[in-house]
């Protein structure tokens, strides 16, 4: 017998005294019945780790097994889509998967017959759109006093390079101490923001970026929006703004599908640790920024190049330079040994000319990232 409790934080709500009946009730009759189950759910992830996993009441030590529900990863979105009915080429699943993430609630939205642009349109645009008034019922459902958790995940998604701890706090006009430590678990815990440590740091040099792909798309773009309405987001789509957020959006979607850009190299079995890198240059000088880097037991380091386009990718003299005066700012700086190899990680691919051959070393496409 399995008794379910679903979104537990909700039921527990002030002075009801749920959480200490419930472990009274546990520890003097559920937990002497064999045949019993007892499963508690809650999206309010920092809720149940807070309360629940590290209870010191009466539940204190008494969870047997925690699954951490987490959002689909391209691979699952899709499998869900076409058990729905609905089939759409890869380019527009990864095109979804940028506005709205993996969540199920959201992807349950997309109809038979729509296209990504369609969908984004209805969902973010459109008078009644589910996701136009998302943003504030989330952070408010999951987290008390919203408006400090909020105000992170604005100042992040500003930067697209991501932001030191204390370059938040001073932005954010909050203070060091626990409680700001708190505000970041939280988010944390619950998936919206991500901490990366850079290439030879330790925990003390992590940057924060914003990881929830549907917060970063709706502060974009649908925040206080001045247009609104069907064929909004074609408009959107065909400006400036649209490649920045995009290049941005791809980059952390490659950075939750290591373990498939792993596969697609060939080095699934190696000892990898992913990290980023980046030189603040002293003033007037140019400084430089590596997103993705795969530094591999075997003296090798993968410096992945990652670049979203509707075509095949083309390196011209320009990039070429540019990528060139990055490999050797981190050779230098670092003073690391290792082979490097330059990889690109591109929607279609990228063209082979002169500027590729002889440079680039290993390449992922986005089929690769489904897999």
């Amino acid at each position: 017998m399995v008794v379910l409790f679903d979104e537990f934080p909700w039921i527990h709500t002030p002075k009801s005294g749920l959480l200490t009946a419930f472990g009274h009730w546990w520890n003097t009759w559920a937990s002497r019945q064999p045949q019993l189950k007892v499963v508690i759910c809650g999206s309010a992830a920092s809720w149940m780790i807070e309360n629940v996993l590290h209870n010191r009441g009466g539940l204190h030590n008494r969870v047997s097994r925690t699954i951490r529900l987490l959002p689909f990863s391209l691979k699952e979105t899709e499998a869900y889509l076409i058990s729905r009915g609905i089939r759409l080429d890869r380019y527009q699943v990864l095109q979804l998967y940028m506005a709205m993430g993996g969540v199920p609630q959201y992807l349950k939205q997309v109809d038979k017959g729509e296209s990504a642009n369609q969908v984004i349109d209805k969902l973010f645009f459109e008078k009644n759109g589910m996701l136009k008034t998302e943003f504030d019922v989330l952070y408010r459902s999951l987290f008390n006093n919203a408006s400090h958790h909020e105000s992170i995940v604005r100042q992040l998604a500003k930067k697209a390079g991501g932001m030191s701890r204390t370059e938040v706090i001073t932005a954010c006009g909050l203070t060091t101490g626990g409680t700001t430590t708190r505000l970041f678990e939280e988010l944390e815990q619950s998936g919206f923001i991500a901490q990366y440590i850079p290439f030879e740091k330790t925990a003390r040099d992590a940057v924060y970026k914003l990881s929830d792909e549907y917060s970063l798309f709706y502060l974009k773009f649908a925040d206080r929006a001045r247009a609104m309405g069907t064929g909004t987001w074609h408009k959107i789509a065909a400006g400036s703004s649209y490649n920045s957020w995009s290049g941005y959006a791809f980059e952390a979607i490659c950075q939750k599908h290591v373990a498939q850009i792993k596969r697609a190299l060939g080095i699934s079995g190696v000892h990898t640790e992913a990290s980023g890198w980046r030189y603040n240059s002293k003033q007037g000088a140019t400084g430089a920024q590596i997103d993705l880097l795969l530094d591999r037991q075997d003296h090798c380091i993968n410096v992945c190049e990652m670049k979203f386009s509707d075509k095949a990718f083309v390196i011209d003299k320009k990039y070429a330079s540019e990528l060139d005066r990055k490999t050797a700012i981190f050779k230098e700086l670092t003073g690391t040994r290792k082979t490097i190899f330059p990889t690109m990680i591109t929607t279609y691919g990228t063209r082979q000319n002169i500027y590729y051959t002889g440079r680039i070393t290993s390449e992922v496409t986005m089929q690769d990232l489904f897999e």
